[in-house]
């Protein structure tokens, strides 16, 4: 057999070779600037030749776009502070205005005072345009509203059976008992808490005209203290409450 002839092996290039330029990405640039953060202090004489296209056409420099987003960001978590701030207050009015109420509770000594602390407080402290406090018994008490516990659930028994703070979007046949057929007509949204304590003594039910005001599990945590409380003061004074269990 005779022997080809061999060609020459090819020389590996050197892409290092003087005059030549290494190929970075542009992800490269990015994964090596976030590694070195320090790189612009160490060669800031860059920072005046960078420039970064603007929306109107013109450049801005590096410096520039950096201080713009810095502003940027600071008013926005400006913004956000505020609104915590607002939050914050609101709660702190809200847990006085509960508090005060709580203790006009637990400091009552008929049914009538419960009745009326929590009527007056609701519509004169928290601003409640419809306030409706409902107790199931199987005979009326001479104070406030009574139903019969057969009668609440069939009206209403989907609202208590979870026993917890339901809010939202009622029906009108929900409304109509909790509230009557007129005020139905306003009643936007509402927030309805049983009193739920060793049984279901009646529901404390509020509405408003805005029909995002109660929206679902928002904003019904005070509500819910003071259902809690009413579900162990209001067994006190009445003989006639049957508990729906």
């Amino acid at each position: 057999m005779t022997d080809q002839p061999q060609a020459p092996a090819e020389q590996p290039t050197d892409h290092c070779a003087e005059g030549s330029t290494p190929a970075f990405g542009a992800d490269a640039v990015v994964a090596y600037l976030r590694d070195n953060p320090t790189f612009f202090a160490e060669h800031d004489e860059l920072l005046s030749e960078l420039h970064i296209p603007h929306q109107r056409g013109d450049s801005v420099s590096l410096v520039e776009r950096q201080l713009k987003l810095l502003r940027d960001r600071n008013i926005e978590m400006r913004h956000r502070l505020s609104q915590l701030m607002d939050v914050a207050r609101d709660n702190d009015r809200l847990f006085d205005k509960t508090r005060r109420l709580i203790l006009d509770l637990l400091d009552a000594d008929s049914l009538e005072s419960v009745v009326m602390a929590v009527e007056d407080s609701l519509r004169q402290e928290f601003k409640v345009p419809f306030v409706s406090l409902i107790l199931f018994g199987e005979a009326a008490a001479p104070v406030g509203r009574w139903v019969n516990s057969a009668d609440a659930q069939q009206a209403i028994g989907g609202l208590l059976c979870s026993g917890k703070t339901v809010s939202g979007n009622l029906r009108d046949h929900e409304l109509d008992f909790l509230f009557g057929e007129e005020q139905r007509k306003e009643v936007g949204s509402t927030a309805v808490a049983t009193l739920n304590h060793q049984g279901l003594h009646g529901v404390l039910a509020i509405a408003s005209r805005d029909p995002q005001h109660y929206k679902s599990s928002v904003g019904t945590l005070f509500l819910s203290y003071i259902a809690e409380v009413l579900g162990r003061v209001v067994p006190r004074f009445t003989q006639t409450l049957r508990p729906v269990r």
